[in-house]
Formats: C-alpha cells, structure tokens, sequence
C-alpha cells in the first residue's frame, strides 16, 4: 500500500528509488503498462505540490491533482478539482492561493 500511495512519477523509464524515502518513481513506460493491464486511461494522483493546482505527465497517462491553496501559507500555490464527466471528458476548477489569516 505504501508504494502505491507514495510513488512518483520520473521522467526517466523504468522504476528508480524514490528521493522521499517511501515508494519509487516510474516512468511513462510503467504507467502506460499499468493503465493497459488495468484497462484504464488515467492515474490520478495527489501528495505532491504542483504550483498550478494540476499537472499532466507521461504523456497524459498521469495527472497530479494538489487541492491544497497556498500550501501551508508559504507556497503561494494554487489548487485544482478534477471532475470526470460520464463519457470520461475531464474538467479542471482552479483556485487562488488562500492568504494567511490574521488572528
């Protein structure tokens, strides 16, 4: 469970070691082959900040979603929402940076 979780993807190919400690990173040709043998055409994966809310990667076949606004006030990042439609038609809602509140 744990390398499913906390897995990345890597521009490189293949399965590599993971920087974070946890998981490994995987290339295109590792999510290409999952989302075959699975019968799926997307990963959707979070836990990794991403500046502009989403990210797409190898060629599509991955996307980081990071639904957390200025990450921990310091980030300055935006947030995203990926909604899936019936015919699997994909939509992203975008939202600013949350600002720190003064108490």
């Amino acid at each position: 469970m744990c390398d499913l979780l906390w897995s990345d993807p890597d521009d490189r190919c293949g399965w590599g070691i993971s920087p974070r400690g946890a998981g490994y990173t995987f290339g295109q040709d590792i999510a290409a082959q999952f989302n075959h043998t699975n019968g799926l055409s997307l990963i959707s994966r979070a836990h990794q900040l991403v500046m502009e809310g989403y990210n797409w990667c190898q060629e599509k076949n991955v996307v980081t979603v990071f639904s957390a606004p200025n990450y921990c006030y310091r980030c300055g990042n935006m947030a995203a929402i990926l909604e899936i439609g019936e015919n699997m038609d994909q939509n992203f809602l975008q939202f600013d940076p949350a600002p720190r509140q003064v108490e």
